[in-house]
């Protein structure tokens, strides 16, 4: 009993056994592809077939960034044995590299490891292609190494190096913050447009399966092709940007620190986004090569100052102060104030200002830039009765300025763009005990506490123009087989009524306009037939001379084009940033400059010696 039970026992033990191996067996070979997979990778070559990156044009279709065949080698350090001194020496020869070189590489790649899930790495980078084609020949006697194409960028123009950004192969740090997407050997925008449209402009990446032999060659295609996928290029893209003028503004920003920013009042579009010193578009395409270099450069080439710099505005900033004025009904255009070099205020203090006519209209102070005017008019806005404090009215101010788009991100589609600044009352409560209007006079004129990037100034130009509303600045015209963000086709329109604006346009006219001798600041900017309309402005630096400052627009009716300049020390608005607007003005609507001195003088000037670098 004792015996028949231990067998029974011991068959259904082997029955259990036998149907759990079964199981199993059905399991791996009929449910789980994994084995079959592994199996196949063992006789299967797998090779990506990278795609075209997307070209990107200017408005006119002009190629700004387009591809060029280019080779490199790969290496898969698993199948390359350290001790066959031979092949090393012979592919060394092949590859026009020391055997050396090829061990140290082949050692570093090991001791990394896979790097984004593939043990291939590339060995070298954009050989000749008489390099590659010597190796594609032989490299059945040589597994593990191979040659591979690919397409990298060239630029056919020289414009606009810092808003085109550069592509280079991901680290692998890339590679772990975009899991999945990439993998070692990849390539991938990392600055301006290249990486702010990197999923339109990249594609999808392709593969061919061939068969692997004992000897790890390669034979033929793995089912006939039939898994095999083709690469999907990416996809073009029109920029807004005019390359002519881009590089027009490139050659008077030389040798000089700032920026230019010209927008399409109409479209919100950018004709020119130009950040001084720049990069040469010839260093981008091979930005490892240049890279100590750029980054060596006290003046921070890759720093794109259009977007990224903030700066107080100067006097351009009246103009958003009178237009509050106006608004506001304690400024109308025949207001007269006088002003005897400067606004007196407190006990012995004062704002100073430069000499001119004394006792002078809206018009007037606009025309001769008066700082003395927008003192009176800022404490005009500040003392209303309707506050209940100066903290109440100057938070109120503070909302109207920001409309104008100040203060804020405008949502460009230009990355890493700053928001600048607008002071609230909670600045002043934390800086002093008491405070009034006058203690902030400093914010009639564009100084003190507001910042804004060249892109603000920029884009308040093109609300002036417009009469009272903006289009977000924005550098992407069209993507191929993708609508434009309709928030780029919206109106945005100022606290201040739309009726205030025509105010102010006759004396930006006539700052520009007015005859020589009549005191108009920027008479420099003057271009028969254009009708330009603009403002100067000189903003204190505390880092060496005064910045110069020019917003303008032209003409003065249905408005092509709205720009602004700001020069690092480059002294009043009239010295250098008027100057350098206008020429672009006059080029951008005429397709020619008239002016060849001044020309000649903004191209020749060198203010990099002015700018002080930590």
């Amino acid at each position: 009993m004792n015996t028949d039970g231990r067998h029974i026992r011991l068959l259904i033990g082997l029955g259990v056994a036998t149907l759990l191996l079964l199981g199993k067996l059905i399991s791996l070979q009929l449910l789980d592809n994994s084995y079959k997979e592994n199996a196949s990778k063992n006789v299967t070559i797998k090779e990506t077939i990278y795609p075209t990156r997307g070209v990107i044009y200017d408005r006119n279709r002009q190629i700004l960034v387009g591809n060029k065949v280019a080779y490199d080698i790969m290496v898969d350090p698993k199948m390359v044995q350290a001790s066959d001194t031979a092949a090393i020496a012979a592919v060394a020869a092949i590859l026009q590299q020391e055997p050396d070189f090829i061990r140290e590489k082949l050692d570093e790649f090991r001791r990394k490891g896979p790097v984004g899930g593939t043990q291939e790495v590339t060995l070298l980078r954009a050989v000749p292609a008489e390099v590659y084609m010597r190796l594609d020949e032989v490299k059945y006697n040589f597994p593990g190494f191979r040659g591979q194409v690919r397409s990298i960028r060239e630029y056919p123009v020289n414009a606009g190096g810092n808003l085109l950004g550069y592509v280079s192969e991901v680290s692998p740090d890339y590679i772990r913050r975009h899991n999945g997407e990439y993998t070692a050997g990849d390539y991938a925008g990392m600055t301006g447009i290249e990486a702010a449209r990197e999923k339109d402009l990249r594609g999808e990446k392709g593969y061919h399966i061939y068969l692997r032999n004992s000897r790890n060659q390669r034979e033929g295609s793995y089912k006939d092709g039939a898994e095999d996928k083709e690469a999907v290029p990416g996809r073009d893209i029109v920029t807004t940007i005019d390359a002519p003028l881009q590089q027009y503004g490139q050659q008077l920003m030389r040798n000089k620190v700032g920026s230019v920013v010209a927008i399409e009042p109409s479209t919100g579009e950018i004709l020119a986004l130009v950040s001084s010193p720049g990069i040469d578009v010839d260093k981008l395409a091979d930005i490892g090569k240049y890279w100590k270099e750029i980054s060596a450069n006290p003046y921070k080439p890759m720093y794109n100052r259009a977007v990224q710099a903030s700066y107080p505005p100067g006097s351009v900033f009246k103009l958003v102060n009178g237009l509050i004025g106006l608004q506001e009904g304690v400024l109308r255009p025949e207001t007269v104030y006088s002003c005897y070099k400067g606004y007196s205020y407190g006990e012995g203090r004062k704002l100073g200002c430069h000499s001119h006519k004394t006792s002078i209209n809206m018009d007037e102070s606009i025309m001769m830039s008066c700082n003395a005017y927008y003192c009176y008019v800022f404490k005009s806005i500040l003392d209303q009765k309707k506050f209940s404090s100066v903290a109440e009215a100057l938070d109120y101010w503070r909302e109207m300025v920001m409309s104008f788009g100040f203060g804020k991100k405008l949502g460009s589609d230009f990355p890493a763009e700053l928001s600048g600044s607008i002071p609230s009352s909670a600045t002043y409560n934390s800086k002093y005990r008491r405070w009034n209007s006058t203690t902030v006079i400093s914010l009639s004129i564009g100084q003190g506490e507001i910042l804004a990037t060249p892109m603000h100034l920029a884009n308040f130009c093109a609300t002036v123009a417009n009469r009272g509303y903006y289009y977000i600045p924005h550098i992407i015209k069209e993507t191929e087989g993708v609508p434009q963000d309709p928030r780029f086709s919206e109106r945005h329109y100022t606290l201040v009524d739309t009726t205030q604006f025509p105010k102010v346009i006759p004396g930006m006219w006539k700052a520009v306009n007015a005859p020589a001798g009549m005191g108009g600041t920027a008479h420099v900017a003057r271009v028969d037939g254009l009708e330009i309309c603009g403002k100067t402005g000189t903003a204190q630096n505390p880092r060496g001379a005064d910045n110069s400052v020019f917003i303008c627009f032209a003409p003065k009716d249905n408005p092509k084009i709205a720009i602004a300049a700001y020069v690092e020390n480059g002294g009043f608005g009239a010295a250098y940033a008027a100057p350098i607007a206008s020429l672009m003005v006059e080029k951008y609507l005429t397709g020619t400059v008239s002016r060849k001195d001044l020309e000649r003088s903004m191209k020749q000037s060198n203010l990099l010696y002015r700018v002080k670098r930590d």
